[in-house]
């Protein structure tokens, strides 16, 4: 799972309705989590849900999960041979069960990338107001470009502290407003200001907003002729340590090609400690609690920090072109109508070690996903009734790096998109067995809630709201590029029950994951997991399709989505 980019075309014409949608349906208990959004009653029993014999089984997933997460296939990373073996493993597996080529007698849709090896200088230098200060890569910084050039320089550069640097018209919020910052390097906090700061009242509170998302700051700042624009890293908010900073920003970075070889973007992206700020602050005579304060009210003016910037970003390029693994069991009646899998297949490859080992297996993330792929496939394949519309099986590249492979799908679909009914995205099956809840991220975007509810009551489950929206999940996968483009979209799994052992069990779990595992060679496949939950989601994103299968009609978003109005274009009601 990683993050997210919304185009030009699209950023500008959401800038008014992006933060309007998860709007929670009436239902029988109260909030949950602060989500603000009302959740029903969990079931009473605690007792096992008996198994259909459908072909989708813990033991299944783990075949798949073991090969596709082994040393061997090297941590999947687009380019390398943990490609070519991670794709072709895919394909044949498709092939086994039947399932005919996606895109015209292939298996695989081309999706051209251009990847930029950067490496910083090992030091960064903030000089200004009589004082100097020396930053190190990897510990105080990372940097990256995305301009297609062998080197990237960024001399003398003023340095100017812009809050969150959001501009947002629709809650009256403007971090650039009055500020001149070409040439400049802007230095902004993470996240949103109802997210991450104490007003739960500004934007949408804990709920994290798209001008949260980094991307989202790294494109706000080149529009406004930034020479770059570096995030303060901050554990809590982020949700994540400043080791998957490290890991997802070191090394390579692949990126879609573009026609000004990244002219247009920013010369320098890059993160800093929260520590590393303080320093800088300091140097500046300021007070970071005291900026941070100011961040977080209406009308705050960004400040000039009297420093500047001085570093040097060394970069090896390749053009080189991907692979998305398309796969398609095609309908019975309604053969022109299209349901979507997917998951991706890429993960981080081969990294900075870690207690010795440097593959980046990506066993949960997103091995996990692309199993439950081909066991979908099997349960249709297994299934007496046959599909009526077709059902496409998408394993995606590039999620790693920025939703690259689903992006591109998207922009380039081998399916119309107005006949294409839902995806239904998976993205780290859990591993600590059975659980009672169905948790949706995106909770209350479209009509797909309602059948996720009817899925969840067969296995005796309830449904709810992803419960830290502060994180921004919702824009952190793959199914988000298939929202931006107005196709209903569904990521949900279990997440904050176990069955067996109840919340606080699950809390514990994820969150061991998330601080120990997550985009480390660690997330490894272990024989002893218990795979019934992973398996429970699999079989519940099954039936889900199967009855998407049968219908005639199209799940439509809510009012008030913000991916409606695109949806309408292309398929009126």
């Amino acid at each position: 799972m990683h993050f997210s980019t919304l185009r030009p075309w699209l950023a500008s014409a959401v800038a008014g309705l992006l933060l309007a949608g998860c709007q929670g349906q009436s239902s029988t208990s109260s909030d949950t989590a602060g989500t603000g959004k009302p959740t029903e009653a969990a079931p009473t029993d605690t007792a096992s849900v008996p198994t259909p014999n459908d072909g989708i089984t813990p033991a299944l997933l783990a075949q798949h999960i073991k090969v596709l997460a082994s040393d061997e296939f090297q941590g999947r990373r687009p380019f390398t041979a943990g490609e070519e073996k991670a794709t072709n493993y895919l394909a044949a597996e498709f092939k086994k069960l039947g399932l005919q080529p996606g895109n015209k007698g292939s298996y695989f849709q081309p999706v051209p990338l251009v990847e930029i090896a950067g490496k910083p200088d090992s030091t960064a230098t903030i000089v200004g107001k009589g004082k100097s200060l020396t930053l190190k890569y990897r510990t105080d910084f990372m940097f990256l470009t995305e301009r297609e050039k062998p080197t990237v320089e960024i001399k003398s550069s003023p340095l100017v502290f812009a809050g969150y640097g959001v501009t947002a018209p629709e809650y009256k919020w403007d971090d650039y407003a009055g500020l001149d910052v070409k040439g400049k390097t802007v230095v902004v906090l993470i996240n949103d200001p109802g997210n991450a700061g104490n007003d739960t009242t500004l934007f949408k509170g804990r709920e994290m907003t798209y001008y949260g998302r980094w991307m989202y700051k790294y494109e706000e700042a080149a529009r406004h002729g930034a020479t770059g624009l570096v995030i303060i890293h901050d554990t809590k908010p982020a949700s994540y340590p400043w080791t998957v900073v490290q890991s997802s920003n070191g090394g390579a970075k692949l990126h879609p090609t573009t026609p000004d070889h990244g002219a247009s973007k920013v010369a320098l992206e890059g993160w800093m400690t929260l520590d590393a700020a303080k320093r800088m602050f300091e140097a500046a005579g300021l007070k970071y609690d005291d900026l941070y304060a100011a961040a977080n009210k209406p009308g705050f003016k960004a400040k000039d920090l009297g420093l500047s910037l001085t570093t040097t970003l060394h970069n090896k390029i390749t053009y080189k072109t991907s692979k998305n693994v398309v796969a398609v069991l095609p309908g019975t009646t309604q053969p022109q109508e299209y349901i979507i899998y997917s998951a991706h297949w890429d993960h981080l490859g081969i990294g900075p070690a870690v207690k010795g080992d440097s593959i980046y297996n990506g066993a949960l993330d997103n091995a996990s996903g692309c199993a439950g792929l081909l066991a979908i496939a099997n349960g249709f394949k297994q299934a007496k009734e046959k599909p009526q519309r077709s059902i496409v099986f998408l394993a995606v590249t590039g999620e790693e790096q920025g939703l690259l492979g689903s992006d591109y799908y998207a922009q380039h679909p081998i399916f119309p998109l107005k006949n294409t009914v839902a995806d239904i995205n998976m993205d780290e099956l859990l591993a600590f067995g059975p659980m009672r809840d169905v948790t949706i991220t995106g909770y209350g975007q479209s009509d797909l809630d309602d059948y996720a509810r009817t899925a969840a009551k067969e296995q005796n489950r309830y449904v709810i709201p992803y419960q830290h929206p502060e994180t921004g999940s919702f824009y952190r996968s793959d199914h988000f590029s298939f929202a931006k483009v107005g196709v209903p979209a569904l990521y949900a799994s279990g997440a904050f029950e176990s069955r067996l052992h109840g919340k606080a069990f699950a809390e514990k779990e994820r969150e061991d994951f998330e601080a120990n595992n997550y985009h480390q060679p660690s997330d490894q496949f272990n024989p002893k997991w218990d795979l019934r939950g992973a398996a429970q989601d699999a079989r519940l994103l099954f039936r889900i399709g199967q009855r998407l299968a049968s219908e005639t009609t199209f799940p439509q978003w809510k009012p008030g989505s913000e991916f409606r109005a695109v949806r309408l274009k292309s398929r009126p009601q």
